[in-house]
């Protein structure tokens, strides 16, 4: 970024225009490509907040010199829901674009914090969000909200505020707890530090005992305030007799506090409250940071779940009005204008638009749709404003489903994190044994240092690291796959992604674009095919087959009685015929030739031939895939020439056409029972048996439901490159924990002689348990930078 270059924009970086207007800023004319960004950094410079163009590591976002109108943000009906009432007023959180850098942040909070009636504000720069508390009798928040989108920041509302309003207590209670454990520990380390110091026992017992009960205050709320998380979760495993690491971490805090208040009341040689307070102190610290990365990682599913706008325009009548989304009903014709997301699942409508589909695909250029098209909730429309037809709303749009897809496999625990659950469970049980046969032998000949020595045992060999190992690298996992435009939908994908050495895919849809067009039409009896291609249209009209979109018209009625043949056709009643539209074989009666035929199942009618081209990196996937040892197979139900045609362009030498779902099933057993490790693609109906069969599969984002339901992953975007990616992250990722493990592991096996000889004390086994989770945690955080180098 270069404010001062004199081609771009000195707020938002873009070309400038011929005759730029200019402003002052820190006692300097400014060229700026619009009065928006004027008026913006005008009124930056004259708050006094110019400080914000030296602070930002990017350019602003380009502010809108049409200023939008808020007003509509005032009624009660749209801020239900959203709002909260507080003492001081009333609180709402909403989500903001052009949030791109901690400057943001920190220009907004000091820009609303001006405007009167504002109570409090916070900005995150890292989730887009902002929560503004205030009070409505001095302002309404219309004028608030104005002033965010005066600076380039438009506002949206939050949806799913409630969880995250749940979210942020987690967050707020966990910060108070190691704010109390920080100021408890150093307090406890600063007495102990006395105590420790007075090695020739100089030290009246007046003064030892003093420091000891002032450290016995300090370290108090820190074990009972700080550290009740891990006493809950004790009493919740001693419940359910499985003892894991909250047990073996409440244990031996208690032990040291206890042990530590018995040697204070009977004045003996030793205390460890430092030992107790630091063990609670560092695990809180690990488990702040664990939070944060997960938070981070799933930044992108939290954006997903956002991206649904809360107010949309609906026609009625003559004009128009604006409502909540919540009150869209199917039918609605529903008004979008530049700039704006597409509120609810629905047909386009009138003219043709594009549409920027990132939040939803992860890829950044916009897509052209034409009338008729599918649009889906989230996606931001550019360049001219669109009518939609609403078709699905709320839970059942397709962002919705996918969504609460990933939450559900994320709630789910993998097999390896199951693992390694059970392993930690088992040492934490063995590790009590240890520790008892260790003081057993230290009081045997050192019995002063017996319990010293047992508890340093019990602290640095916790299996804290062992139990982040897979959670902290599958979380930071899935969200880089969020961010590619792969949904991981299953609780083991990833692992068996990894595994995978054969790829077997479908092509209509899959490696070509989904799109056919009809290249010929012929009619048997030599006259007009116009008719028939009415009657195919009429036959494909609700079918969800891509084949379908050739023969997409809106001037026929649907055909009755539609049944679907995967594999051969569909068949139905049109005006009171019985009419097949397929294979050759199906349709007319007649030996397959690899063309559509329109016919009643004895004769044909019609006969279709579709171009159905290949999407523009498949081939550029294909190569990925055999880079990485995957070898690729086309298994189809297209023609045997279209399926031969698209196996030579692309370069791959097994393939078969004409293939049915258990043909295309019984092919994958075949692949598994000769030992290989199979990823099936596909995206139609007829790919969900064997979806399900492969041991692992892949659905295109557009293709039918009932793919989606059997595949463990979902392929949000268009590009096929993505699959290869997905493949390299799941092998780093298994890398990654295997990595996590041995070292988890190790360190355990390596410190728990070093503590058993008493060479380690209670404060720093804490330490060296902290730190071991901390390397978990950070090399865990490495995959989250996987997405950059991919690109």
């Amino acid at each position: 970024m270069n404010p001062a270059a004199g081609s771009a924009c000195f707020h938002c970086g873009e070309p400038l225009p011929p005759d730029p207007p200019r402003v002052i800023v820190a006692a300097e004319s400014r060229a700026v490509c619009c009065h928006g960004c004027g008026a913006a950094a005008q009124w930056i410079a004259d708050a006094g907040l110019d400080d914000y163009y030296r602070l930002r590591s990017q350019d602003g976002a380009r502010v809108d010199e049409d200023a939008a109108d808020f007003g509509s943000w005032d009624r009660a009906d749209v801020q239900a829901g959203h709002v909260v009432q507080t003492d001081a007023g009333r609180q709402i959180t909403v989500v903001v674009e052009g949030m791109r850098c901690a400057a943001c942040a920190w220009l907004i909070d000091r820009a609303l914090v001006r405007e009167p009636g504002v109570v409090e504000v916070g900005a995150n720069a890292i989730t887009g969000r902002v929560r503004i508390g205030w009070d409505p009798v001095r302002t309404p928040l219309s004028r608030l909200l104005s002033r965010l989108a005066a600076l380039g920041y438009r506002p949206h509302l939050a949806q799913g505020e409630a969880a995250e309003r749940e979210r942020r207590r987690e967050r707020n209670r966990l910060i108070a707890r190691l704010g109390v454990a920080v100021l408890g520990a150093t307090q406890a380390m600063m007495f102990a530090e006395a105590l420790y110091l007075d090695t020739a026992n100089e030290m009246a017992p007046a003064t030892r005992d003093f420091f000891r009960w002032i450290t016995f205050l300090v370290s108090t709320p820190v074990v009972f305030f700080s550290g009740w998380p891990f006493l809950a979760g004790m009493a919740v495993e001693l419940r359910h007799r499985r003892p894991g690491m909250d047990t073996l971490v409440a244990s031996s805090v208690l032990l040291a506090y206890f042990a530590s208040l018995f040697e204070t009341l009977r004045a003996g040689r030793h205390v460890w409250y430092d030992a107790a307070v630091m063990f609670v102190l560092f695990l809180l610290a690990a488990r702040f940071l664990e939070l944060m990365a997960r938070r981070q990682a799933s930044a992108r599913l939290d954006t997903l779940a956002r991206a649904q706008p809360a107010l949309a325009w609906r026609r009625s009548g003559d004009g128009r009005e604006q409502v909540p989304v919540a009150a869209l009903q199917p039918g609605d014709v529903v008004l979008v204008g530049v700039g704006e997301a597409v509120p609810a699942d629905g047909e386009l409508l009138e003219a043709a638009a594009s549409f920027d589909e990132s939040l939803l695909t992860g890829e950044s250029v916009s897509v052209a749709r034409q009338p008729g098209d599918a649009l889906y909730a989230g996606s931001v429309c550019r360049e001219q404003a669109a009518a939609l037809q609403v078709q699905r709303t709320g839970s059942d749009t397709r962002l919705s489903q996918l969504t609460r897809a990933v939450e559900q496999a994320q709630a789910q625990r993998p097999r390896v994190a199951r693992l390694a659950d059970a392993v930690a469970t088992r040492f934490v049980s063995a590790l009590f044994l240890v520790a008892a046969l260790v003081f057993f032998a230290w009081w045997q000949f050192a019995p002063e240092r017996a319990f010293e020595v047992a508890l340093a045992v019990l602290v640095v060999s916790c299996p804290c690291a062992l139990s982040l190992a897979v959670p902290a690298a599958l979380a930071t996992a899935h969200g880089t796959l969020a961010r590619m435009g792969v949904l991981a939908l299953g609780a083991d994908a990833l692992e068996s992604l990894a595994r995978a050495d054969t790829v077997v895919m479908d092509k209509t849809g899959t490696l070509s674009t989904g799109r056919p067009v009809l290249a010929s039409a012929d009619a048997l009896d030599g006259g007009d095919p116009a008719h028939w291609l009415a009657v195919a249209a009429a036959l494909e009209q609700d079918a969800g087959h891509p084949i379908a979109a050739a023969f997409a018209r809106r001037d026929v009625a649907p055909a009755t009685a539609v049944r679907a043949w995967p594999g051969l056709g569909i068949e139905g009643v049109v005006d009171g015929e019985h009419h097949r539209l397929g294979r050759a074989d199906f349709a007319a009666g007649r030996e397959d030739d690899g063309a559509l035929w329109l016919g009643d199942g004895r004769r044909g009618l019609a006969r279709f031939t579709l171009a159905d081209p290949l999407r523009a990196d498949a081939g550029d996937a294909i190569a990925a895939l055999r880079a990485l040892g995957v070898a690729p197979r086309i298994l189809s139900g297209d023609g045997v020439a279209a399926v031969a045609a698209a196996a030579q362009a692309l370069g791959v030498e097994a393939h078969a056409a004409r293939q049915s779902p258990e043909q295309k099933l019984a092919a994958v057993r075949a692949l598994q029972a000769d030992g290989h490790r199979v990823l099936m693609l596909g995206d139609g109906i007829n790919d969900a048996p064997v979806l399900a069969g492969a041991d692992v599969s892949m659905a295109m984002a557009d293709g039918a439901p009932l793919a989606h339901r059997a595949a463990d992953l979902v392929l949000t975007g268009s590009s096929l490159v993505r699959v290869p990616q997905a493949i390299v992250l799941a092998r780093r990722t298994q890398r990654v924990i295997r990595q996590n493990l041995g070292w988890a592991l190790a360190y355990n096996l390596v410190a728990l002689p070093f503590a058993a000889l008493g060479w380690v004390t209670p404060g720093l086994a804490a330490l060296g348990m902290a730190a071991s989770s901390l390397v978990v945690t950070a090399n865990a955080l490495r995959l989250g930078r996987f997405e950059e180098s991919a690109r």
